[in-house]
């Protein structure tokens, strides 16, 4: 409970320092131009608000229902789909009737925050403290490689030299550039010793994706002991002991724990045999797995220290600037380009709402990890608002470049129309995300 209490904490106040500034990126904009703000609220404020006071001619509050916040701009077709006082005529302080450049500009003011936030947080953060990396002397296992991988040459225990010909400064980012990234080669260090430089395909990622294969390489290569065994799964029911050691399974050695899940997962069977270490002879076992296709065992390290080792590289200040500048860039194009996953069958179920962001934020309160992730949160809000969907800042700006290139304004009932659909359409998202979210919580 702890920690869902944590993460909901990191999350309500990143949320709320997120939409709080991207308000404020179009009711200084709309301010400076002379337009009339009526409301700037936190959160929304249905029926009711929690806090509200006015000074001049806007009402500041805080509403009750925590999915956002607004900014209620006089003479604008909005969320709160005022239109009976879009039927008077225009005043000189209304949104509409400023010349179309004054509210393209306030319509992109709170993206323009949300983007500069991002990566200005990383700036900082690369400057203060450094950015993490793992060279391949610390990955003292190596990776663990999934069959798609192999396939291509890549094998247990690999450690990555290069990419595309360059040195790889971070082996624990290799998963990334694979799924998000152009990767043509890769130069690998076997466990055998030898070097190798390998071809993947343009669209590995696309591959990965659908085979179930996350990432292609990962860092579950540890050395285990068998810890428990689950009472009622398949290797129970075989006879397998607690003081057993797993030696081999399907005539494969079990040394790691990648071992395990890799014949888990790629063993058509649902029969396999299992050879133990039991008082000093082997034995085999004939384990009967159910659909789900697990062992029903559970295993522990050997070996405490498995964990890759991260350093810290550490920058001056003009150099820290302009590294900063290229980790936001690649975390923006990572989540756009992450979308060609998105808009499949199965990546739709990987859609998260409120829960799946909150699972972002550590299990306990680490500032540097807060900021890390309110950085990324940032970016992803100023690239879901610009999309062109009405109802969002996007969607106003799409009907505004409209009018600047044709030199006519939309007609009202458009706009009221567009809004409404995009209203819609968001709720729907919203309420798909999260019950994504739901499912897997009580599915898993």
């Amino acid at each position: 409970m702890e920690v869902y209490i944590v993460k909901g904490a990191q999350l309500l106040l990143s949320l709320s320092l997120l939409i709080v500034l991207h308000e404020f990126g179009h009711f200084l904009p709309a301010r400076w131009f002379g337009i009339r703000v009526e409301k700037f609220f936190l959160f929304f404020d249905v029926k009711f608000a929690l806090f509200k006071k006015k000074i001049g001619d806007t009402v500041w509050g805080i509403g009750w229902l925590p999915l956002g916040g607004y900014v209620k701009i006089a003479g604008m077709i909005d969320e709160s789909m005022d239109t009976e006082a879009m039927k008077e005529a225009p005043k000189e302080w209304e949104f509409r009737s400023k010349p179309a450049w004054q509210r393209l500009i306030v319509m992109i003011g709170g993206v323009t925050v949300n983007i500069i936030l991002g990566f200005l947080i990383y700036i900082l953060i690369i400057m203060f403290y450094g950015k993490p990396y793992t060279t391949p002397d610390d990955m003292k296992y190596g990776f663990a490689v999934t069959k798609t991988m192999e396939n291509y040459g890549f094998e247990q225990g690999d450690k990555i030299l290069e990419v595309n010909g360059e040195p790889f400064f971070n082996q624990l980012a290799i998963g990334t550039y694979l799924m998000m990234r152009d990767v043509d080669t890769v130069k690998v260090l076997h466990e055998t010793g030898e070097q190798e430089v390998l071809t993947v395909p343009e669209d590995i990622g696309k591959e990965l994706f659908a085979s179930g294969d996350m990432f292609g390489l990962t860092q579950d290569r540890y050395p285990i002991r068998l810890d428990s065994i689950a009472p009622q799964g398949a290797s129970a029911k075989a006879g397998l002991q607690l003081t057993d050691s797993i030696l081999t399974i399907k005539g494969k050695p079990i040394r790691f724990r990648s071992d395990l899940n890799y014949i888990a997962k790629n063993t058509e069977s649902l029969t396999v045999p299992m050879t133990v270490l039991r008082d000093g002879e082997e034995v085999t076992l004939q384990i009967e797995r159910d659909e789900d296709r697990n062992f029903g065992v559970y295993t522990s390290p050997t070996d405490r220290d498995y964990i890759a080792k991260q350093n810290i590289q550490k920058y001056g200040f003009v150099e820290g600037i302009g590294v900063g500048l290229t980790y936001g860039y690649n975390k923006l194009h990572d989540y756009v380009v992450q979308f060609k996953y998105v808009f499949t069958k199965k990546g739709a179920t990987q859609v998260g709402g409120f829960g799946a962001i909150a699972g972002l934020f550590p299990d306990t309160w680490d500032w540097i990890e807060f900021w890390h992730t309110t950085a990324f949160i940032s970016i992803i809000l100023a690239f879901m608002n610009i999309l062109p969907i009405p109802a969002l800042d996007g969607g106003h700006v799409m009907f505004l470049l409209y009018e600047m290139i044709t030199g006519r304004e939309p007609h009202q009932k458009v706009l009221e129309y567009a809004q409404i659909i995009g209203f819609f359409l968001i709720l729907a998202l919203v309420l798909f995300a999260n019950g994504n979210d739901i499912y897997r919580a009580i599915f898993g």
